[in-house]
């Protein structure tokens, strides 16, 4: 928790340095490309959070991968987070600073499951449909779960549709077993 609370506080100020500097699309495009490259890189993560690996190297190998690669605000991030001994929440920041960039920007993410790849229709249609029942521009995530057999699964924020195959032979098992 208090971890947590740290991150959202370094990705509150990143963003408020970003926006100050008029550099927020291009840090918000780093912070999900350094997401990216940790969930890719099981080895940059662990290397990240363990507590073997002096701090002086740990900055070595970000200012290898990433210095050539993002704008200098974002840089400045992983230099002050390492300066501080505390890399290993530096993804946290990175997920904590999307989601402070979707709110700053009124957009809500909505996932979509279904038993198949999505094509370019069918993602408009979940995001219009999605976009008129919230209100806000939406981010719309994709899973594929063979498990449904047919329909899709929309979740946006607490909400949920199942309209899965699967759902539905669920809902008339209960409405069997208690009717």
């Amino acid at each position: 928790m208090v971890e947590s609370r740290a991150a959202s506080r370094y990705a509150k100020a990143l963003l408020e340095l970003a926006q100050e500097q008029n550099v927020l699309e291009q840090v918000h495009e780093d912070m999900l490309f350094f997401a990216r490259t940790v969930e890719e890189n099981r080895g940059l993560l662990l290397m990240l959070q363990s507590p073997v690996v002096p701090h002086f190297k740990k900055y070595s190998i970000l200012k290898e991968i990433f210095q050539s690669r993002v704008h200098p605000t974002t840089f400045s991030i992983f230099e002050i987070i390492t300066n501080k001994n505390r890399e290993k929440i530096l993804y946290d920041i990175a997920k904590s600073f999307h989601e402070l960039y979707n709110s700053f920007n009124n957009i809500q993410v909505a996932q979509v499951i279904t038993t198949f790849p999505l094509d370019e229709q069918q993602r408009i249609q979940f995001r219009k449909i999605t976009e008129e029942v919230t209100g806000k521009k939406i981010e719309l995530q994709e899973k594929i779960d063979p498990a449904l057999i047919g329909g899709f699964v929309l979740r946006i924020g607490d909400r949920q549709v199942d309209e899965s195959i699967k759902g539905k032979l669920q809902r008339l098992q209960y409405d069997f077993i208690h009717s």
